[in-house]
């Protein structure tokens, strides 16, 4: 779905996963400052947007999901994770319930089959499931932001900000006046410096939760079963996991950011070295330079220099070996 907001002054079109928005307008690090000063706002409307409604939507939830539900209070943001029956990490919701719906928005190109597989859980449970994501658009406010919300518009706010379900034909009204434009390069920047796991980018078919650290944030350990739990228990109580997330400064000197996939070695071993993980997400960050995140088998020691494809890369830790 294409934004009307790509016709803004110095807009580039983001491409890959996040195609339908802005990459830029014209500024990147501008744009990063901007969001981590609390000014601007993201276009994040290519992200998919499911409601659910009905008297069992918070119970119902609760029996599919990898977080706590039955007691969320309206206004109060959570995240949680659909598994696969063996743990894997299948689909990431980041929601809110306003009292009468509880609004999720999810990763683009997920929304269809995260809708189809709630739909066919339904059964006798008094629950309405919709994809509004046609008129309804996520937009995101930084942290510390003081711009005020248009009346009427669900806010899931967090640490790191706040995400608008806001009306699809009010966009353009809403850049007009909350300006400046941030595209989601710099959002990602802010992302990645944070360490926050993004589906499709920090997870494959293969990643369970403990691996990119979303025990506590998506998984809570104190709840009933869900599909999957018989894993996250598993591993929580017995064992750990294969792998581990990882945030890596990378050589400044290189033109080229390591993309998606790139694998990591230790530079101890060269370019034919064994390859031990691959970078997820690598950015460019107005004050830490070239940054990454990355998976990389549980036992590659923590203070190990390591080589991105030929980009020298310095690792921190994220996840606990």
């Amino acid at each position: 779905m294409k934004s009307p907001l790509l016709s803004l002054p110095g807009a580039v079109a983001a491409e890959g996963r996040d195609e339908g928005v802005a990459a830029h307008y014209g500024d990147l690090f501008r744009e990063q400052r901007a969001l981590a000063d609390g000014r601007g706002f993201v276009d994040l409307s290519h992200r998919g947007v499911v409601a659910v409604t009905g008297d069992d939507r918070l119970s119902w939830l609760h029996l599919l999901v990898t977080q706590h539900m039955t007691d969320l209070a309206p206004g109060q943001a959570t995240e949680a994770l659909i598994l696969s029956a063996n743990g894997h990490i299948e689909h990431a919701l980041y929601l809110v319930d306003d009292g009468e719906t509880v609004w999720a928005h999810v990763e683009p190109g997920t929304r269809e089959e995260l809708v189809a597989y709630l739909e066919s859980m339904k059964f006798f449970y008094r629950v309405e499931v919709a994809d509004r994501t046609d008129d309804i658009a996520v937009v995101h406010l930084p942290a510390g932001s003081i711009a005020e919300v248009p009346e009427g518009v669900v806010v899931r706010e967090t640490p790191h900000g706040r995400d608008l379900f806001l009306p699809r034909a009010d966009l353009e009204a809403f850049a007009g006046s909350h300006g400046p434009a941030a595209g989601v390069l710099a959002y990602e920047a802010l992302r990645v410096e944070a360490h926050r796991p993004r589906l499709g980018f920090e997870t494959d078919h293969r990643t369970i939760p403990h691996e990119v650290g979303l025990i506590g944030s998506a998984v809570h350990l104190q709840k009933g079963c869900y599909r999957g739990q018989e894993t996250v228990a598993r591993v929580q109580n017995l064992g750990k996991p294969p792998r581990r997330l990882v945030f890596l400064h990378l050589d400044g000197s290189e033109v080229l950011l390591p993309g998606h996939g790139t694998p990591l070695r230790l530079a101890a071993d060269g370019e034919e070295g064994r390859q031990l993980g691959f970078v997820t997400s690598s950015v460019r960050h107005h004050e830490l330079g070239p940054i990454a995140l990355a998976l990389v088998k549980r036992n590659v020691p923590v203070d190990a220099p390591l080589i991105a494809g030929t980009t020298a890369a310095a690792q921190e830790t994220v996840v606990e070996p």
